[in-house]
C-alpha cells in the first residue's frame, strides 16, 4: 500500500514538473527578445535603462528588477510590487515569465536574482533562456556564496551566458575569464569599449533625474540596438526611465546654519562601488572640507562589513567622521581601528530610527559638509534620505558632469 502511494505521489509530482515545462516553453516562444542581466552591480539600473530604451523605439515590453524592492514593469510603463511569500526563491522566475507571456510582449528584460553559482546557470538555461545576456561588471561581494575570491566572483556570473546568443558586457577586469566562458557556450562577446563609452556626452548623461553611471547606459545602448532599436529612439526612451530606489541622487540642506550636501549612495554595498561614490562625489563637491560618511549596515553581511569598514580609512581625501548604524555594526568598527580611523570620530548608532540617525549626522557636520550614505538601502537607509529629501532640494546632476552646460 506504501510503495502504491509512494508511486502515485511520485507520478503526480512528475506530472506536474512537465506541465509546468510544457506551459513555460509555450510561453517563453511568445516571447521573442529575451533580455537576463546579471552583474554585481547596477542589474536594476540596466534593466530599467533596457526596457525604456526599447519601449522608445516602439516595442512593447516587460521588465522584472529585483533591486531595493521588485518591482514588474508592464507593457504601458507602469509599476507594481512583486509580492513574496516567504524568501526569495528562483522559481518566481517561472510566473514572471508566465505573466510577461499574458501581455504579448516584444520583449522582457529580467534581472537574475540567483545568487549561488548552480542557481544562476539554472536560472539561464533552465527558466530565462535568453536571446541576449548581460553580465554588467563582477566586483568583489557576495563572497560568502560566490567567492572565496573575486575571480570565482566572475566565473558564477559566468553561469548565465546563454548558450550560442549574444552576451554584453561592461566588464574589463576579469574580461578574459567572461571571454572564456562565452566562447565555451558559443556566445560571442560584446565587450564595451572605452570608444563606445566616449560616443555618449555630458550634456546626454546630465538629462538624467539622477546620477546614472556611463557604463550603464553603454550596455543599454548596444542591447538595445541588437534588437534593432535606433540610438536616437532608445536614448529618448532612457531620458525618461523611472529610477530604481537605490539610484543616486543627491539633495541640498540648508538646516539651522549648517550647509549640508546629502549623497544617497546606499545601493553601493562594496568597497569597491563605495569608494567609486566617494571619489566622484568628493571631487564634484570640492567646496565641503568636512566630509562624513553614513555606513548602514546589515548583520547578515559579515563580509561585506568588514570590507568597508577595511577599506574607509584608505579613501583619498580622508573621511572626517563615521556615522555607523543598521544591525552588526562592531565587525566594521573593529575595522575601522584597525586600519587607524580616530575612535573620536566614529558614531556607534546601532538600532538607530532614521530621525535618530539624522540627529547623529547632524552632531557629526560643521558649518559646511559632505554626507554620503552607503552601505545598505534597508531601513534605516532609505527613510534616512526621505529625511533629507524632505527638508532639501535635488542637486542638478551637471554638478557631476563638467563638459555639460552648468543650467542643470
Amino acid at each position: 500500500m506504501e510503495l502504491l502511494v509512494s508511486g502515485t505521489l511520485l507520478g503526480f509530482v512528475v506530472g506536474a514538473y512537465s506541465m509546468e515545462r510544457a506551459r513555460l516553453d509555450r510561453n517563453l516562444k511568445r516571447i521573442p527578445h529575451r533580455i537576463h542581466v546579471n552583474g554585481s552591480r547596477g542589474k536594476s539600473s540596466v534593466v530599467r535603462l533596457i526596457a525604456a530604451g526599447l519601449r522608445g523605439g516602439g516595442m512593447k515590453v516587460v521588465a522584472k528588477t529585483t533591486g531595493t524592492s521588485p518591482r514588474i514593469i508592464h507593457v504601458n510603463g507602469t509599476e507594481t510590487p512583486l509580492y513574496r511569500l516567504g524568501k526569495a526563491n528562483i522559481r518566481e522566475q517561472f510566473h514572471v515569465v508566465d505573466l510577461a507571456a499574458q501581455q504579448n510582449p516584444d520583449a522582457l528584460v529580467i534581472e537574475c536574482m540567483a545568487l549561488q553559482p548552480l542557481l544562476q546557470s539554472i536560472a539561464e538555461h533552465k527558466m530565462v533562456r535568453s536571446t541576449i545576456g548581460v553580465i554588467t561588471n563582477c566586483r568583489e561581494d557576495h563572497l560568502d556564496v560566490m567567492g572565496p575570491g573575486p575571480t570565482d566572483v566572475a566565473k558564477a556570473l559566468c553561469g548565465t551566458i546563454p548558450k550560442g546568443k549574444p552576451l554584453v558586457t561592461a566588464e574589463e577586469r576579469f574580461l578574459d575569464i567572461v571571454q572564456s566562458a562565452a566562447d565555451t557556450m558559443g556566445s560571442k562577446l560584446h565587450a564595451i569599449s572605452k570608444a563606445e563609452l566616449e560616443t555618449i556626452s555630458d550634456e546626454e548623461m546630465k538629462d538624467f533625474g539622477y546620477y546614472e553611471h556611463r557604463e550603464n547606459v553603454a550596455i543599454a545602448l548596444h542591447v538595445t540596438g541588437l534588437c534593432g532599436v535606433s540610438r536616437s529612439d532608445a536614448m529618448a526612451g532612457m531620458k525618461n526611465v523611472q529610477p530604481d530606489d537605490g539610484a543616486l541622487r543627491v539633495f541640498h540642506v540648508p538646516f539651522f546654519g549648517r550647509d549640508i550636501t546629502f549623497v544617497h549612495g546606499f545601493a553601493a554595498n562594496d568597497h569597491e562601488s563605495s569608494e567609486q561614490i566617494w571619489n566622484l562625489t568628493s571631487s564634484s563637491f570640492p567646496e565641503y572640507s568636512n566630509r562624513v560618511v553614513v555606513l548602514n549596515l546589515r548583520s547578515d553581511r559579515p563580509d561585506r562589513s568588514k570590507r568597508l569598514g577595511a577599506s574607509i580609512p584608505t579613501w583619498r581625501p580622508h573621511v572626517d567622521h563615521v556615522v555607523l548604524t543598521g544591525t552588526g555594526i562592531p565587525i566594521a568598527a573593529r575595522e575601522l581601528m584597525r586600519g587607524g580611523f580616530p575612535p573620536g570620530s566614529v558614531t556607534f548608532a546601532e538600532d538607530h530610527t532614521a530621525r535618530e540617525v539624522f540627529e547623529e549626522i547632524l552632531n557629526a557636520v560643521d558649518s559646511k559638509s559632505l554626507v554620503v550614505g552607503i552601505g545598505n538601502v534597508a531601513d534605516p537607509g532609505l527613510s534616512l534620505v526621505t529625511l533629507f529629501r524632505n527638508r532639501g532640494s535635488a542637486v542638478p546632476m551637471s554638478r557631476f558632469y563638467p563638459g555639460s552646460s552648468a543650467d542643470g
